[in-house]
């Protein structure tokens, strides 16, 4: 990713791409518990053990999805989120999607060793932007890095996934939701005009909205 793409540019560009997991609400409370857990543990000083990756998988998730959501100045980045754990927890609970992601990342670290005769996550912070700018946009990408822009993209969106369904990422996005508003005295009067309704006493406790005339 160029290094002047923000995360608020970022935002608006993972919203644009298809899902490639798709959570229930019950599903993703199970994954976000167990990355909360997770992350309680290593603050004590117990490292987490993935379940799927390798330990060399394992490195190059946790340098790719902070490239993808990197810290900034308002909020901690993708791994501050807990978005390698949250990988980890949907390869064992999703077993069908774990070749797509071993296969994309055996093809990324193949590429940076063709390029820069390293693995992607020992590479410099530049070679690995080299190979991003090539898979991140798949408009302009070339045929031959067809099956980098496949994993790219997936697994950008599993990156999103786990970070914006995070106390971090719901921070991030300022969502001002699920929060009692004592003070609030109903719309506006222009806009009820607007709408041509108008508000009717239903009882002393509750208003409705009723059609004017």
């Amino acid at each position: 990713m160029a290094k002047d793409i923000s995360r608020r540019e970022a935002v608006q560009a993972l919203a644009a791409l298809p899902a490639a997991v798709f959570w229930s609400t019950a599903e993703l409370e199970r994954a976000r518990k167990f990355v909360d857990n997770a992350l309680s543990a290593s603050a004590q000083g117990k490292a987490f053990a993935p379940k799927f990756f390798t330990a060399a998988e394992w490195k190059a998730v946790r340098v790719l999805s902070d490239m993808v959501i990197p810290r900034d100045e308002r909020s901690g980045g993708a791994v501050d989120a807990g978005v390698p754990e949250f990988m980890d927890f949907t390869m064992t609970d999703r077993p069908r999607y774990q070749q797509r992601m071993r296969d994309g990342l055996a093809w990324i670290d193949a590429e940076s060793s063709r390029r820069f005769g390293k693995p992607f996550a020992d590479a410099t912070a530049t070679q690995r932007e080299a190979i991003l700018n090539d898979i991140a946009w798949p408009a302009r990408a070339p045929a031959s890095m067809k099956a980098g822009v496949d994993f790219f993209n997936g697994f950008r969106d599993l990156t999103a996934s786990g970070y914006w369904s995070s106390e971090i990422g719901v921070k991030d996005l300022r969502y001002m939701g699920n929060v009692f508003n004592p003070n609030w005295n109903g719309c506006p009067p222009a806009a009820l005009k607007k709408l041509g309704v108008t508000y009717a006493k239903f009882d002393r406790t509750k208003l409705r909205l009723t059609p004017e005339g």
